[in-house]
């Protein structure tokens, strides 16, 4: 496993990371075993949301931790908040003091443990104050309540509005990124030109978050969109399979872990989040971080479903 030290903060983190959005349909035994293989891995990094599995599957994780009280000091924990679903009132976004309060509050308690190391602002409120924002986010760092402190989906311009207020850096923006969904990069290659690629959709967000020291977070790692799911064995980008099992071979790994590998070579040193359940996949998919695509191959793979260089 690969590590890098987060900019700002003592965090060395792995550069897979596991996502929690899918436990909440297993037992505590099975999520023991994920997490129990993530860790002899070198995964050191798990990343969690409020509102995954409407809260169960931060209750489960932290049954996990209740469980095996030794495995918090090795692990980084994260959550996000600021999403209302319907079932809760919603739908909106509250990063109001409130809401964010109790939110925490209520991860801590799910977690079983006094902190998270990591604490997202989920989605973008339009009725973000970022005077609030930046009061309770300085409440919970002096409660220790939460380490430090970040953003998900949230624009260039919402990032630089908030780093004008709040005293802790943004540490992370966690975004769509794979071979598929590249339009962080799709934009910068076809600049001026008259394709549709072309559509500025993030305002430079790469090369923002270098020159700021933010890491990106890639979530839907392995997925084309939400209505066709992952892109890996998938019909529909059947050009995109055929050179991932082309390098697949060539490594003697997976798929999953060529795409992961993909992301992994960008010189920006995102990390990646896996979002499997199965112990099996999570192994396999770690060897992502022992491939090390020459120029050539990233490019292959990037332009295997009709996208240009021009």
């Amino acid at each position: 496993m690969e590590y890098i030290t987060i900019a700002g903060t003592d965090l060395k983190v792995s550069r897979l990371a596991l996502g929690m959005m899918r436990i909440a349909d297993k037992s505590v035994d099975e999520a023991e075993a994920l997490i129990h293989e993530a860790l002899a891995q070198g995964i050191n990094f798990f990343d969690h949301a409020d509102i995954y599995g409407r809260g169960e599957c931060e209750r489960i994780f932290g049954e996990v931790l209740r469980r095996n009280p030794n495995l918090r000091d090795k692990m980084i924990i994260q959550t996000k908040c600021d999403i209302v679903p319907e079932y809760a009132g919603g739908p909106r976004y509250d990063t109001s003091r409130e809401h964010i309060l109790a939110q925490v509050e209520k991860s801590l308690e799910n977690l079983h443990t006094d902190h998270v190391d990591v604490l997202l602002i989920h989605r973008p409120d339009a009725l973000c104050d970022p005077i609030e924002l930046a009061e309770v986010f300085e409440e919970l760092h002096d409660k220790k309540m939460v380490r430090y402190f970040g953003v998900s989906n949230h624009s260039v311009s919402k990032m630089e509005l908030l780093s004008k207020y709040v005293k802790q850096p943004l540490i992370f923006n966690q975004l769509q990124f794979s071979i598929v969904h590249s339009y962080m990069i799709d934009a910068e290659f076809c600049v001026n030109m008259n394709d549709n690629r072309s559509i500025d959709r993030d305002n430079g967000m790469i090369n923002y978050c270098q020159y700021h020291d933010i890491t990106i977070q890639t979530w839907g790692s392995l997925q084309a969109s939400w209505e066709d799911g992952t892109f890996i064995d998938n019909p529909k980008y059947a050009k995109l399979n055929q050179v991932l099992e082309r390098l697949a071979k060539e490594y003697n790994v997976t798929k999953s872990a060529i795409a992961l590998a993909w992301i992994l070579r960008h010189p920006a040193k995102m990390q990646a989040i896996i979002g499997t359940t199965s112990p099996a996949h999570l192994k396999e998919s770690c060897r992502a971080t022992d491939v090390h695509l020459t120029r050539q191959q990233w490019y292959d793979l990037y332009m295997a479903e009709d996208k240009i260089v021009p």
